[in-house]
């Protein structure tokens, strides 16, 4: 009898050993079966433009690896703020990613004086894939020539010359309000809902000028449908080689890019963080996406997860300093 009792005592103890064992061994499958449904990419600007295009072209590249379809979700509105705070406050599963750039995870530090996310702390870098300069455009009828030009008549008619934006605290808003703040200059700002819409009102002559993603501003400018002055960074930008830098015309030091990449929610799963930067890393190295952004004049970024998080403080530091110094502000 006490043998028997001594081997039940036994089998009592062991078994929860073995359903332990079990419940580990189910985690390891549920990791390891991720993504089981299609994941979301939350794009915080309308169609058209940088953020959507890099969304894009993703949504089309990741498939191939992570084996479930993924979906481009655009979520605008105040700038960048309301698809990235969507993003911040969605479940970190992995499911639901940002593209990230230099206006919502950077600049908008600057902007606000309480954001609902934080760049740093609420989003996990999975890859920033490119950047791009910034290129000065103008309606084809400006009567300006070179950007000293347009220098001359804002400073001689404080006010009169009007710039649009694809939103307030959007890339294109922040770097023409600091070209202005370093050239002491006083122009009008017209925010839209995104590029397309600033580039219908500049083609029809209803603003005057519009830094953009050179990217985007290419064909307008090859097309003649606008007049392309500068670019924003401190080398040229390969997609309008023909155009100076701001800082070749000897008018500021401008260094602005806008940059893009994919985000995640901070705490999810490390395996699932892990299965979607190799995903990334695997489509951001892809022919068909690396000629796409080339082609589109855009500079290729590699980076390790290290230095891509000490890439987005470090940005967001430098823009937020240089927001508040031009006393620049969103609210």
């Amino acid at each position: 009898m006490a043998a028997a009792a001594c081997r039940l005592r036994r089998a009592l103890v062991i078994l929860p050993a073995a359903a332990v064992a079990l419940i580990a061994a189910a985690g390891r499958v549920a990791a390891e079966e991720f993504p089981a449904h299609p994941v979301r990419i939350i794009v915080p600007n309308p169609p058209g433009g940088g953020f959507d295009l890099v969304g894009r072209l993703f949504a089309q590249e990741l498939p191939a690896t992570l084996g479930v379809q993924v979906v481009v979700e655009n979520r605008s509105g105040a700038g960048t703020l309301v698809g990235t705070e969507a993003a911040a406050r969605s479940p970190a599963d992995g499911y639901t990613l940002l593209v990230g750039g230099m206006s919502n995870l950077a600049a908008n530090v600057g902007l606000y004086r309480s954001l609902p996310y934080d760049p740093v702390a609420d989003f996990v870098p999975l890859v920033i894939a490119v950047s791009y300069s910034y290129a000065l455009v103008g309606r084809k009828d400006l009567p300006f020539a070179q950007l000293q030009d347009i220098v001359d008549a804002a400073r001689a008619r404080p006010g009169k010359l009007s710039y649009a934006s694809g939103g307030v605290g959007t890339g294109q808003h922040i770097t023409m309000a600091i070209l202005c703040h370093l050239a002491g200059l006083d122009m009008i700002h017209v925010p839209y809902r995104g590029a397309a819409a600033a580039y219908q009102d500049l083609l029809a002559g209803r603003v005057d000028l519009f830094f953009d993603n050179a990217g985007t501003a290419r064909p307008y400018v090859e097309s003649g449908q606008v007049r392309g002055y500068a670019v924003s960074s401190l080398a040229r930008s390969a997609s309008l080689p023909q155009l100076p830098t701001v800082a070749e015309t000897g008018l500021a030091k401008l260094d602005s890019e806008t940059w893009f990449g994919l985000f995640a929610p901070a705490r999810t799963p490390a395996a699932a963080v892990e299965r979607l930067r190799a995903a990334a890393a695997a489509a951001a190295a892809s022919p068909a996406l690396v000629k796409r952004l080339e082609g589109n004049g855009g500079r290729l970024l590699r980076m390790t997860p290290a230095e891509m998080s000490a890439f987005v403080k470090r940005e967001a530091d430098r823009w937020s300093a240089l927001i508040r110094a031009g006393g620049v502000s969103a609210e």
